[in-house]
């Protein structure tokens, strides 16, 4: 049992942040103002809820452990929070309206997918501002070449400028998480060239990272023969992880192209 006399529960990934100068961190690279409009995923005992309600009115919230959400309609029941009872998943982000800034401390088991949610609303999109585990932002901001560059870089990356903003050790959680975390900043980029099949970009990526060691000439087999690769300017012999988004994107619209 926490603090305030909640009971974590793991099948939620419930780890709260106590830190008091991390939490003014994490708010100070948020930069909230008056008039924005923005949602918190998860927000638990009110670590960033409170600092957040206090300068945006109202403050939508989306959580789904009903404990904690009584303990949010008794805290706030002036109407300064909005909360969305359920699972972030299933929840529409692009109901809230446009320009909307996102933040959270993410539920690591299932991280990756609510960020893959997100991208279907980029276009409504202001920023995001998350924490997850710090393997995966890592993972997230990681450029072509490194040992760390994956699907999960491309994917974000095609649609995101993203930003580690701060490291967050075990310590200022309660309970204390098994790993290190980070905060992560995604930055939508609306005016960069997007696929003319996003779903068969999305295949493609996904083919190529299927087997790291092996070359594009194996992975893509199914997609692309030898004379394609060289008109395209894309060594063969190459591996995924050496590829920058923009030929991941020459390849899928030339796919596109080529089925048209």
């Amino acid at each position: 049992m926490d603090a305030a006399g909640h009971v974590p529960r793991k099948r939620f990934s419930q780890n709260f942040l106590v830190d008091d100068s991390i939490i003014h961190a994490i708010v100070r690279a948020i930069g909230p103002r008056a008039g924005d409009n923005m949602v918190e995923i998860g927000p638990g005992l009110g670590a960033l809820t409170v600092p957040l309600a206090a300068v945006v009115r109202p403050l939508h919230v989306v959580e789904i452990d009903r404990d904690l959400i009584a303990r949010l309609r008794e805290q706030f029941p002036d109407g300064r929070v909005v909360i969305h009872e359920g699972n972030a998943l299933a929840f529409d982000f692009a109901s809230l309206g446009s320009r909307l800034r996102v933040i959270g401390n993410l539920p690591y088991h299932i991280s990756t997918p609510i960020l893959f949610h997100l991208t279907a609303s980029a276009a409504q999109l202001q920023d995001i501002h998350v924490m997850l585990q710090k393997e995966v932002v890592d993972r997230m901001v990681a450029m072509a070449g490194s040992s760390q560059y994956g699907r999960l870089s491309v994917m974000l990356q095609y649609r995101f400028t993203l930003e580690k903003v701060l490291d967050v050790p075990p310590a200022c959680f309660r309970p204390a998480p098994r790993v290190d975390s980070s905060v992560v900043r995604m930055i939508p980029t609306p005016d960069s060239p997007r696929a003319r099949d996003e779903t068969l970009f999305g295949r493609l990526v996904a083919a190529a990272f299927a087997q790291r060691r092996k070359t594009l000439r194996n992975t893509l087999k199914t997609y692309l023969g030898a004379a394609e690769f060289e008109k395209l300017g894309i060594a063969s012999s190459a591996r995924a992880q050496e590829l920058p988004v923009s030929s991941f994107l020459k390849m899928a619209d030339y796919l596109a192209a080529r089925s048209a």
